[in-house]
């Protein structure tokens, strides 16, 4: 992956309604979303020129804006059609697409009522989120310090910017000690998800997985759930202690970024990469690539 900063690059990014020179595409340093936190963002892949599940994606940005209350003033089908334009002018066929919405400068205050709702999506190359050849081997997790937020507590349903902050701090610190990611528990110690990736096991034939409601549904979850079932896998949806994965035989991680990656340690816990998890992994791969029309 390239090592230019994201500000210095070439190409053009849609910005508010126009599609603006990469570096020219800026927010004042007073943006209510830099400094409050009022911004919702996604995180979409495109394969061979097409965005997977870009609809859903699209959907989930508005509903995430609505639920820190404020309203994108773009439909979906703008959206759709912007990031199809992002798309198509960054020559690229495998990319990545960053939609971000904010609250922009006019009120510099908790309250901000009046503030300008704006709309940017870039598109750039970014390959499988782990390295090949560390992705089938395993990636090793730690187990973060910091819990994701009681739903009384955050909007954790909606993919706001304000909700990564202990990601970032948990990654760090998972990444300084030599591990690829931090496993993330919930306020009530169970297991919850990872910084940026949902996760699940496996025990005896049949997948366990956090169930998605003090956390981020994220679609590739969907999507392996959804694979899954199609393969005939018995998937259970509930809590799961952080003890009980002394007994669950292989892990793996998903997420638009990360994909289905397999996991081979989460703190003190070992897992051995398996043919449910290389089944799943396969089965992704060909449900995200273009489909080829018959002759």
């Amino acid at each position: 992956m390239s090592v230019i900063p994201f500000d210095e690059r070439e190409g053009t990014i849609w910005f508010d309604g126009a599609m603006v020179p990469w570096r020219e595409a800026k927010i004042h340093v007073l943006t209510h979303g830099l400094h409050y936190g009022s911004a919702v963002f996604e995180g979409e892949r495109a394969y061979g020129g097409r965005i997977f599940k870009s609809l859903e994606h699209s959907e989930r940005l508005r509903r995430s804006a609505q639920l820190l209350d404020f309203e994108i003033p773009y439909s979906v089908a703008e959206i759709e059609a912007a990031k199809e334009l992002v798309l198509k002018t960054s020559g690229l066929s495998d990319a990545y697409l960053r939609p971000v919405a904010w609250r922009g400068s006019e009120m510099m205050g908790v309250a901000a009522q009046q503030n300008t709702i704006h709309l940017a999506i870039a598109a750039w190359e970014w390959p499988s989120y782990f390295d090949p050849a560390t992705k089938m081997k395993g990636i090793r997790l730690d187990i973060a310090d910091y819990r994701r937020p009681d739903p009384r507590t955050a909007p954790s349903t909606s993919k706001a910017a304000g909700l990564y902050m202990i990601c970032t701090i948990s990654k760090h610190r998972a990444e300084n000690k030599g591990y690829a990611d931090a496993l993330m528990l919930d306020w009530e110690d169970n297991v919850a998800e990872c910084t940026g990736a949902n996760v699940f096991f496996i025990r005896d034939g049949v997948i366990h997985t956090p169930k998605a409601d003090r956390f981020l549904n994220g679609l590739t979850r969907q999507t392996v759930i959804d694979l899954a079932r199609r393969r005939g896998f018995e998937v259970v949806e509930r809590r799961i202690r952080p003890e009980e994965m002394e007994g669950f035989s292989e892990c793996f991680i998903t997420g638009s970024a990360a994909e289905v990656t397999p996991v081979a340690e989460v703190g003190p816990y070992r897992f051995t990469p398996g043919a449910m998890t290389k089944t799943l992994m396969d089965d992704y791969l060909a449900e995200v690539q273009p489909k080829a029309h018959a002759a």
